[in-house]
């Protein structure tokens, strides 16, 4: 059989041989992947002179040319001398010509052939050539060099995997010696003058042993490659990796079109352009540096551009110019507010020592009062009033502590604390910001915000305010807080110590009318869009809407009713296009029966029954205190949803008037033995509390033991002692305008509140009688008809 395969590829040799021209036109080629027997590769032709080469090839040559490698690649016109003396004989498969004019030629090879003799080398490069002869025989060696060979190229194949499965499945099926030498010999990557020498031996034997050591130590090459690979990939960690990556993207980029990153460039730019500290500048440099090195896509690098952008976003070095027109300041706190003159003054004082004194500090201000008396919006009209920003941070329910300072960076979703979210928002270092509800604020697992706000809120700590987030100074000073609650007492003392309270009361009807007049109609008139040409509302009607529909301390409830009426009418000037009057005759049918009525006062005097003033966060109200004995044990009975302060009161209030009474008569003594005192408020469904019944609930007892009765046109209010001291108590204005009210217009007031009547608008002040008292029988001998004083002698 083998014979027989030799003697069949001695006659193919042959006739190839015979077909092969002895002279043929050469292209001299430059790749360092020559061209060898048995393979088909593309080349490209470019040169005229190889161009015209294969012109010559095609037309007389049926497609053979002889392929010869320059011995210097970058030489572009080389001579004869400066060609390999064996190239290798291939036949033209394919050609295609490409846009720019160059040719794209796929050859295959033929065989193996040595330049006998120039024939022309000036238009084209003509040999006469001389092909080398097939060594057919096979022996033991040459097939133990083979299967040796095939193996070796097998596991580079592996090592290198840059070839497909296929390629390594073409290999295990071809035994023919010539065709393997020729396969190793097109892909080993060497040096020129080594592909060379494997297209110049002849001898199969000899070349296949010559090819054998190239592949051992190519493979030894990759073996260490891959062994020092492996190495170093242990010992990099995951960041070195990323950042070895990068450097390698970076280097790509810059090959491609030498851009750097788009998003790296950008932050460098603002940096460069922006207003910034030195401390801002070194710690954006730090952390841009270290965004360049890492991955865009890894998560990190997400984290850093999040904070620089935070830290690029602050207004650093930017602020607005104080108003310090004191004319001006004042005419924008008259046209916004009406009344509260103290928080007014305040406001002015402020602006007056820093036209004086640049280097005042901002104060805080901490406004106190009901719901809807206009706390939250008067620290709106403080920046309307100095020219500066205005923000507001609603501190309501806040629990955890990083809502203030920031969350730190390591923790997911992290993000600076309000006070650095509402400086960005306002874009400059010395806004006017609103802390509203601080008497709101919580406790829990995740700390106290309201200890994290005394390093805002402390003129000689917030210099330096760091957020956990920014890690960072953050300078305050220049910041007017403005903070706002309902009740002073829920606030720690050390946060209440760093603020300047200003407590600011309800509003009295006639300042309710007021503002309604100049404020709250206007406005509500242009939001639905009437104009008083369409709409119109007496001055009655207002008071009757101020009086029976609204009961509170501020003006938001009238504002919300007010836009009632308007939207009612609003529908009724659409349907019948007439202009709408709203009387108080009428106003029942816009707004529905009124929904609250003023406490008049108790028809006639009567036993055990006094007429108590109270506060709520309405604003004043009248309350009757009622005390009935009955048989008993000298029990004290209390009914109407009293607190636990106002029991305290009563249970005081007993124990005092059984004091008084006894320096009398012995003869009351008994009373408090064999009796009940069953006291009770009206309005049960109403929970009431506070210290300020207690001389009410002792003139209360002491008048049903005495069986005097007490004046109904006079009301009372004060905290009272074991001793018979009268306290004083809170809310005056807005007692004493309930009384007033309802048509009561005497009073008695402790002798400390004395000072409090001065903040009673005066047209109110001048119809009110006011009796200051300092002890408890005082208040009897005012109010019991009769006195006590006949009862002591």
């Amino acid at each position: 059989m083998s014979e027989k395969k030799e003697i069949i590829d001695k006659y193919i040799d042959e006739t190839n041989k015979k077909n092969i021209p002895d002279k043929l036109p050469a292209i001299a080629t430059r790749a360092k992947m020559l061209i060898y027997p048995n393979t088909v590769i593309p080349m490209f032709v470019g040169r005229e002179k190889s161009i015209k080469a294969l012109e010559e090839s095609l037309e007389k040559y049926e497609n053979y040319i002889f392929l010869v490698s320059q011995k210097k690649i970058e030489e572009e016109e080389p001579k004869v001398k400066d060609l390999y003396r064996v190239g290798t004989v291939a036949r033209i498969v394919q050609l295609s010509k490409l846009p720019n004019g160059d040719y794209k030629v796929l050859v295959e090879g033929i065989k193996r052939a040595k330049i006998k003799k120039t024939v022309e080398s000036k238009k084209i490069f003509m040999f006469e050539i001389e092909m080398y002869n097939s060594d057919l025989k096979t022996d033991k060696k040459i097939e133990a060099l083979v299967r040796k060979i095939k193996e070796l190229l097998k596991k580079y194949m592996e090592l290198t995997k840059k070839f497909p499965q296929e390629a390594i499945l073409a290999i295990e099926e071809t035994s023919e010696p010539e065709i393997i030498s020729d396969l190793v010999a097109s892909i080993m990557p060497v040096d020129l003058d080594e592909k060379q020498k494997m297209l110049e031996i002849q001898e199969t034997k000899k070349r296949l042993e010559y090819e054998l050591e190239i592949l051992a130590r190519e493979i030894e090459l990759l073996e260490i490659e891959e062994s020092l690979e492996s190495t170093v990939r242990e010992k990099i960690e995951k960041n070195q990796k990323e950042f070895y990556l990068r450097e390698k993207l970076n280097a790509i980029k810059e090959e491609l079109d030498g851009k750097e990153d788009d998003e790296i460039k950008e932050l460098q730019q603002k940096l460069k352009e922006g207003d910034y500290p030195d401390f801002v500048i070194k710690k954006a440099e730090k952390e841009i540096d270290r965004l360049n090195r890492m991955s865009p896509y890894s998560a990190e690098a997400t984290v850093i551009r999040t904070y620089l952008d935070w830290i690029l976003e602050i207004p650093w070095n930017k602020k607005s110019q104080d108003n310090l027109n004191i004319k001006e300041a004042k005419k924008i706190l008259e046209n916004n507010h009406y009344g509260l003159e103290e928080p007014k003054e305040r406001i002015l004082e402020f602006l007056s020592v820093r036209q004086l004194s640049k280097n005042s500090k901002a104060p805080i201000l901490c406004f106190v009062g009901a719901p809807g008396v206009g706390k939250t919006t008067l620290g709106k009209s403080i920046a309307d009033a100095t020219g500066r920003k205005f923000g507001r941070i609603s501190l309501g329910g806040v629990r955890d502590e990083a809502e203030i300072r920031g969350h730190r960076r390591t923790y997911v979703g992290a993000i600076p604390g309000r006070i650095v979210e509402t400086i960005r928002k306002t874009g400059t270092m010395n806004p006017v910001i609103v802390l509203d509800e601080v008497d709101k604020l919580g406790t829990s697992f995740q700390g106290d915000p309201s200890a994290a706000l005394l390093e805002v809120l402390d003129p000689q700590q917030n210099k330096d305010f760091t957020d956990h987030y920014l890690e960072l100074p953050l300078d305050l000073s220049e910041v007017i807080f403005v903070t706002t609650a309902n009740v002073i007492h829920t606030i720690p003392p050390a946060l209440r110590d760093r603020m300047e309270v200003i407590y600011i009361s309800g509003y009295t009807d006639i300042e309710k009318f007021k503002i309604a007049k100049k404020h709250i109609i206007p406005k509500t008139l242009k939001e639905h869009g009437l104009t008083q040409k369409e709409f119109n509302i007496s001055d009655t009607a207002v008071k009757e809407i101020i009086t029976n529909y609204t009961r509170e301390a501020g003006v938001r409830s009238l504002e919300k009713t007010m836009a009632k009426v308007m939207r009612k009418s609003a529908l009724k000037y659409v349907q019948k296009n007439k202009k709408i009057n709203i009387t108080v005759s009428n106003i029942h049918k816009t707004l529905g029966a009124a929904p609250f009525f003023d406490s008049k006062k108790n028809e006639k005097p009567d036993i055990g029954v006094v007429t108590g003033l109270a506060w709520t966060a309405y604003g004043g109200v009248i309350l009757d205190v009622e005390v009935a004995t009955i048989t008993g044990k000298g029990r004290l009975i209390t009914t109407g949803q009293l607190g636990d302060v106002m029991k305290e009161s009563a249970k005081i209030a007993l124990s005092l008037s059984r004091k008084i009474v006894e320096k009398m008569d012995k003869k009351y003594c008994e009373e408090f033995d064999k009796n009940d005192f069953h006291i009770h408020l009206p309005e049960g469904a109403v929970p009431k509390d506070g210290p300020s019944a207690g001389v009410t609930l002792t003139t209360a007892i002491i008048s049903s033991i005495l069986k005097k009765k007490v004046r109904n046109d006079i009301a009372m209010t004060g905290e009272i002692t074991l001793r018979g001291k009268v306290l004083p108590v809170g809310g005056i204005k807005e007692k004493v305008l309930s009384a007033y009210r309802s048509g009561i217009y005497e009073v008695i007031i402790p002798q400390s509140n004395e000072k409090d009547v001065e903040k009673i608008p005066e047209e109110i002040r001048r119809k009110i009688k006011f009796n200051f008292a300092k002890e408890i029988l005082e208040v009897l001998e005012i109010a019991l008809i009769g006195g006590v004083e006949n009862e002591n002698k």
